[in-house]
């Protein structure tokens, strides 16, 4: 997959996590071995997506292609992966979680409007 299909496939993650958000519970025992098993299932493909991600996207930046600065693509891979366990945690509030969410989408925007001229 090339840095475009990557970004647009964690974009959809991305609305899936905000989704698992808003609308479940936390769990009910924070060290319940099966929740961490299962979290940790879901969570192991994207987890591995942002990291190509971040890879494509800094080897992108670095060729002036994009006008995303580098710091941008590494705070968004953190952001992202602050997100992926907020989502099932749920151990932060709304707010702040949202203003992750927006900075993360507004990076992958960014990125993919660069690629498209």
């Amino acid at each position: 997959m090339d840095v475009k299909e990557i970004t647009i496939q964690l974009k959809k993650d991305l609305e899936k996590l905000k989704y698992r958000f808003l609308t479940s519970a936390p769990p009910e025992d924070r060290k319940d071995r099966d929740y961490f098993q299962m979290v940790k299932e879901e969570t192991a493909p994207v987890y591995q997506l942002i990291a190509q991600w971040e890879e494509d996207a800094l080897s992108i930046v670095k060729e002036r292609k994009a006008n995303v600065h580098p710091n941008q693509v590494v705070s968004t891979r953190e952001n992202m992966e602050l997100l992926l366990m907020h989502s099932f945690y749920m151990d932060t509030r709304k707010k702040r979680y949202m203003e992750l969410y927006r900075s993360i989408l507004y990076v992958f925007d960014l990125l993919l409007e660069d690629i498209e001229q």
